[in-house]
């Protein structure tokens, strides 16, 4: 922040007579300040408190002061004669008494001699007896000089006094900013903001409701208080100075205290739309007052700031739209599948808003509810679902499941995520977003991977995705190491893990530190271009760096485990608040782990705490946890534990971070207070010394004993290592800069987290020949700053890397004619990333040499790939040397017919006249210009001199031909064009072959490009779909059409109906299981019926007889035949019980003929089913005779039918058969039945 400059009217104001108006008001009652002495002087000069930005030398005359000698102040503008400067200002007091040595005042020659020779200055003073004034004169070289000595001088003149300001809290992160500094080193004063912490919790100074922030910005003040706590900050040094540092301090407070900022929190979630969607009425609210509002969906807040009145309003009216809200809105849950949820996000939300003024919530994504509610007025609640679904069903949504069983899912989520591949995805895939599972459920046994977007785009991706897990099966495994290891293998074999990469193409990621996870993932790396896809091979490589990966492991360090009983109740001060003491005990290195109480998970106590890690560490740890019980049991927590010690001044800031972050991170994590004091900064006579070589700022830790020691050893070693730090530039051409830095960095990245050293690339290059960055690197240096051993390493490995670069990264360049580019590159490219891909080279046209005749080429990569990618280069450039070029006119109207349907025409073509058979030699060999290009009749030819000529021949013959082309239409009825098309179009095509000509059928892709028929005119009362198009030679389509209409049938004639009534009873016997209607259609006849009986019309048995009617029912004349077993014979009425009613059967019928036939089918069947007026049913004791009964295919029942009259049926499921027809019928069948059951085997029975 750039301080403002003082003029001598504000510095007037300051020293204005007693009772006047405090230029600055705090927002509480002011502490006076108590000067040290009471004399004061008199300072009228401008230029005796220079601003923190120069200002222009004030001209004219000066105002008036309202204090001092009545004769006012005796200010001089600066008098600049050649290079010499001026200056001359008066003081009505000077005090001497604190300005001599060994308790000795001084006199004010000693002081002017003082100053003259200390800063070059000459002084004169003279002095007025009656007003008690001096007036000093001072010259000197330069401007800067003169001010400088007359700063020394005022402070040598002026007594020591302490001014203390009372600052709002929202206001001290600017002041600490870096205006604090810059305010410190104009005025040379001691300048004390007291910690939040250290302040009366109920006095002027309490800090409650404020913070320092660490951003810098405005802390909010919270929307419920009045008035805003103040701090007091003490300025302590010369009267004058003190004095202009308290302005300075003053305006920054009135600065930032007429603006303000406020805030309406905890919004509900359905009403943060609403809120959202009336910004502009809350913009109205400011009545024109300078407010800016912004509204975070995701903290459902919102934040206003700017001037307080306008910032007040507008709140009122976001707390009244809320609760307005609150009451109006009703809920609507709908169901919706999870994946559709995320398309009701962000954006979506909005969009929602604005057509609907319905806001709509959905569940969280871990949470496994699908319900989705939609907020709204009732009225509008219709349209709020309508755009709901609409949103939901925008995007297609492809869920992709990754190969199971879980734990194989959870290996490849975990490279999935490590590696950023759904970015990749992405960018690869544009308009395709790619969301992976947050949080994996451990009852979870399928991982899916979302992908949204279009669907050709969607399809892409899940075909990129399918790829990449195909190449990943059997290329994952998991290794458990103790994580308390992680980072010690890790720092101790960083060489050796990237080798795995490099010999065995194996990557590994080892867990998060947080989660505290044992297994270690390696993946044998798909996307290595010598990656392997043979599962043997992956296995191999994989077990072999297992193998060296445990062994790692087993040289890292002895882990044990220790459990101490604690009792639960000292628990708390083992933890300390928010777990400083648990981290101080932890240690910065983080390789122990410690449980408390529950977490231990001993289910038999909670008086338990568990230590894991290094055996040594463990001891160590189990010893200050037992201490810290003691002290706890002796009421001794040592929290006011106190230490001081020294650090090079020019390492605080690096300590303590952009606006605090690095010590409040310390304070927040060891709950330690620290404070830093500039040492000797005890007042402004000492601020004139001589600096020291290594001047020294010393550090004050208060709180418990263990954390202040681990707070101090933590200070220290970021001081050894700030001491160590040391920086190298390397002399690097900027063509490898691109290799060493890696795809999205991530080479550059594993380097400074490996020796933990910053790795700086120049960036784009400006004229001056130095890259774009803050250390002014050049095009071809590269800056590597950290530790010096790290920056050892990091040198090494880069410079081994460049040599790797110098060997794959080669170049050569060559030119080619300018004609032969466009079949460099192929169509689209396609050629000349055919080369690449075939040789692994990197190729670079510059077309800016284009305009010589010729284009450079360059070519990168191995030796053997840009040979390779030269030589083909080559080739085709001196293909195109022998070349001739002809140019035909043929127009446009013919060329979709000779390219053909995906281009097929045009390959057989050059096939036909002995041209390339492969696709990138035929690109470029016939060329037909674009749509909208002109002119558009024009078809180059350019190849072979041979080729071209035949291909001109051939083309030229076609075109005749197709210029003799004519199209007639024909009249052939839509119903028939399917016989004539046939099934998969073989009738067409047949016919087409044989005529040679083409025919459009109506409704087919091609119809309308056929043209208009020539004879259009003479058909045009024909129906669309009617008319069929024939295109070919005139004498060929003639022909063809003459064929087609001898194929027309004539037109079916209308078709013949009549009615007949079925009885509901005789329903069943009538229609014989369906065989009625299947023999009526096999005459072409169609049955409608008006409707079905609801009763079953089959026979049912009667209940079986007793022994003695079975006894009386016996048949005697063939009881020894069948062996004295039982036969049962039962007869009754057929008919008796059916459904009253008839069913109307409508007969259609093509012509008269078959429906007389059909009619009179139904007739005799109707009266069939009238003389069936009895049912039998027949029991033989078992099934034995039953394929005798029956015969051959039913031989035997189909004769008996036809010599009794009665209709037999034979049951599959147990021996009784059913017999229907008169009575005489039903004797005559059984009997039949009986004798054929009766006869022997083997022979028949004839009658």
């Amino acid at each position: 922040m750039e301080t403002p400059a003082l003029n001598a009217a504000e510095l007037q104001k300051k020293h204005a007579l007693e009772g006047a108006p405090d230029p600055f008001p705090s927002l509480s009652d002011p502490v006076a300040s108590k000067p040290v002495a009471t004399k004061q002087p008199v300072v009228d000069d401008h230029e005796a408190f220079p601003s923190l930005a120069p200002s222009s030398a004030t001209n004219g005359k000066p105002a008036a002061s309202a204090w001092g000698a009545a004769a006012g102040p005796r200010l001089k503008p600066a008098a600049v004669h050649q290079n010499q400067a001026t200056e001359s200002f008066t003081l009505s007091a000077i005090d001497l008494s604190t300005a001599g040595k060994d308790g000795k005042p001084a006199t004010l020659g000693e002081i002017m001699k003082q100053v003259m020779t200390k800063f070059k200055v000459k002084i004169e003073a003279s002095t007025n007896q009656k007003t008690r004034q001096t007036t000093f004169h001072v010259k000197a070289d330069s401007k800067k000089e003169l001010e400088k000595g007359r700063r020394s001088l005022l402070a040598l003149l002026s007594p020591i006094v302490s001014l203390v300001i009372n600052a709002p809290a929202s206001t001290i992160a600017t002041i600490i900013g870096a205006t604090l500094k810059q305010i410190r080193d104009q005025t040379n004063v001691k300048i004390d903001i007291p910690r939040r912490d250290s302040l009366a919790p109920n006095g002027n100074g309490s800090a409650n409701g404020a913070s320092h922030s660490a951003s810098g910005a405005t802390t909010p003040v919270p929307d419920d208080e009045e008035e805003e706590p103040t701090i007091p900050i003490t300025v302590t040094g010369p009267q004058p100075l003190a004095e202009e540092a308290q302005i300075l301090i003053g305006q920054i407070i009135a600065s930032k205290t007429s603006k303000t900022t406020q805030r309406v929190r905890d919004i509900p979630a359905h009403v943060v739309p609403f809120v959202k969607a009336r910004h502009s009425v809350f913009a109205q609210a400011a009545q024109g007052a300078d407010v800016q509002l912004a509204l975070s969906s995701a903290n459902r807040e919102v934040t206003v700031s700017g001037d307080r009145e306008g910032v007040v309003r507008v709140i009122e009216a976001v707390k009244g739209t809320v609760e307005a809200f609150k009451s109006v809105l009703t809920p609507l849950k709908i169901t919706l599948p999870k994946r559709q949820h995320r398309l009701l996000v962000g954006k979506s939300v909005d969009e929602i808003m604005s057509s609907s003024k319905c806001s709509v919530v959905v569940p969280l994504p871990e949470d496994s509810n699908e319900e989705v509610t939609i907020w709204g007025k009732p009225e509008d609640l219709g349209n709020g679902v309508t755009a709901v679904m609409s949103k939901a069903n925008s995007q297609y949504i492809h869920e992709f499941p990754l190969p199971g069983p879980i734990g194989l899912s959870k290996q490849l989520l975990t490279y999935i995520i490590r590696t950023g591949y759904p970015k990749t995805l992405s960018a690869a895939n544009p308009g395709v977003s790619v969301f992976v599972p947050n949080v994996v459920k451990e009852n979870a046994t399928v991982l899916n991977i979302d992908l949204v977007g279009e669907k050709p785009a969607v399809d892409a991706a899940v075909r990129h995705v399918s790829e990449l897990m195909g190449k990943l099966i059997s290329a994952t495994k998991e290794v458990n190491i103790d994580w308390l290891v992680h980072k010690i293998i890790q720092s101790k074999n960083a060489k050796k893990i990237k080798q795995f990469q490099e010999n065995h193409n194996v990557i590994l990621f080892f867990p998060p530190e947080a989660d505290e996870q044992s297994s270690v993932l390696l993946v044998y790396d798909p996307t290595s271009p010598s990656a392997s896809p043979s599962p043997v091979e992956k296995a191999k490589h994989l077990e072999d760096v297992e193998k060296e990966v445990l062994k790692f492991a087993k040289d890292a360090a002895d882990v044990k485990s220790q459990t101490i009983a604690v009792e639960k109740k000292w628990h708390d001060a083992v933890v300390g608040k928010n777990g400083t003491t648990l981290n101080a005990i932890i240690g910065e290195e983080k390789t122990l782990s410690i449980k408390v109480g529950k977490d231990v998970g001993d289910a038999t106590t909670e008086d338990i705490i568990l230590v894991r890690g290094a055996s040594s560490e463990v001891d160590r740890a189990i010893k200050e946890i037992q201490h810290i019980v003691e002290d706890a049991k002796n009421d001794q927590i040592l929290s006011g534990y106190s230490v001081e010690f020294e650090i090079d001044r020019e390492y605080v800031g690096r300590i303590v971070g952009a606006q605090g972050a690095g010590v409040n991170k310390l304070r927040d994590i060891l709950g330690v207070k620290i404070d830093f004091s500039d040492e000797g900064d005890d007042g402004a006579k000492d601020g004139f010394k001589k600096k020291k070589t290594h001047q020294k700022s010393k550090v004050q830790i208060v709180g418990r004993k263990e954390n202040v020691e681990e707070a101090k050893k933590r200070i220290l070693a970021h001081v050894e290592r700030l001491a160590d730090e040391t920086s190298e530039v390397l002399k690097i051409p900027n063509q490898y800069h691109s290799g060493l830095i890696g795809q999205n960095g991530k080479y550059v990245i594993r380097l400074e987290e490996k020796y933990a050293v910053k790795i700086t690339f120049p960036r784009e290059t400006a004229d001056s020949g130095e890259g774009k960055t803050r250390e002014h690197l050049k095009s071809d240096e590269v800056l590597v700053k950290g530790g010096r051993k790290g920056v050892a390493h990091a040198k090494a490995e880069i410079l081994d890397a460049v040599e790797f670069e110098k060997e794959s990264n080669n170049m050569i360049k060559f030119t080619v004619p300018t004609q032969a580019i466009p079949r460099i590159l192929g169509k689209g490219g396609a050629t000349i990333n055919e080369i690449k891909d075939e040789t692994g080279a990197q190729i670079d046209l510059d077309k800016s040499t284009e305009d010589s005749g010729s284009a450079q080429i360059t070519c990168r990569g191995t030796k053997k790939a840009i040979n390779a990618a030269k030589a083909a280069i080559q080739a085709i450039a001196d293909q195109v040397g022998e070349e001739t070029t002809v140019v035909l006119k043929i127009e446009s109207r013919f060329h979709r017919t000779l390219i053909g349907g995906g281009g097929q025409g045009l390959k057989d073509l050059i096939a036909r006249c002995g041209g390339p058979a492969d696709s990138r030699s035929q690109a470029g060999l016939v060329r037909f210009p674009r749509q909208g290009e002109e002119p558009n009749d024009e078809v180059r030819l350019r190849g072979e001199p041979k080729v071209v000529n035949k291909l001109k021949a051939e083309l030229e013959k076609v075109v005749a031909e197709l210029r003799d082309r004519v199209v007639l239409a024909v009249e052939i009825p839509a119903p028939q064009h399917r016989a004539l098309i046939g099934r998969g179009g073989r009738n067409l095509a047949e016919f087409q072959t044989k005529h040679g000509v083409q025919v459009q059928y109506p409704g087919s892709h091609s119809y309308n490009q056929a043209g208009k028929p020539a004879n259009a005119e003479e058909l045009a009362d024909v129906a669309p779909e009617n008319l069929v198009k024939v295109a070919g030679a005139k004498a060929a389509v003639e022909k063809a059409i003459e064929d087609l209409k001898s194929q027309i049938k004539a037109p079916a004639p209308e078709a013949v109906s009549e009615k007949i009534s079925v009885p509901y009873k005789y329903y069943g016997t009538v229609t014989h299981q369906g065989n009625i209607f299947r023999s009526l259609r096999s005459h072409n006849v169609s049955v409608e019926q008006s409707g079905e009986p609801q009763k079953s019309t089959s026979p049912v048995r009667p209940p079986a007889q007793s022994s003695a009617a079975a006894a009386s029912a016996r048949i005697d004349d063939t009881e020894d035949s069948l062996g004295g077993a039982e036969v049962q014979w039962q007869v009754v009425p057929n008919y008796q019980d059916a459904e009253e009613g008839a069913s109307e059967w409508t007969l259609k019928a093509r012509d008269q003929a078959g429906l007389d036939r059909a009619k009179k089918i139904v007739q005799d069947a109707i009266a069939r089913a009238e003389g069936m007026t009895q049912i039998g049913f027949l029991t033989l004791p078992d099934r034995s005779s039953f394929p005798r009964i029956v015969g051959s295919k039913g031989s035997n029942i189909a004769r008996l039918h036809n010599e009794t009259g009665a209709d037999i049926t034979v049951s599959r499921e147990n021996s009784t058969i059913v017999l229907m027809g008169s009575a005489s019928a039903l004797e005559a069948a059984k009997d039949a039945i009986l004798a054929t059951a009766s006869a022997p085997s083997g022979r028949r029975r004839h009658d």
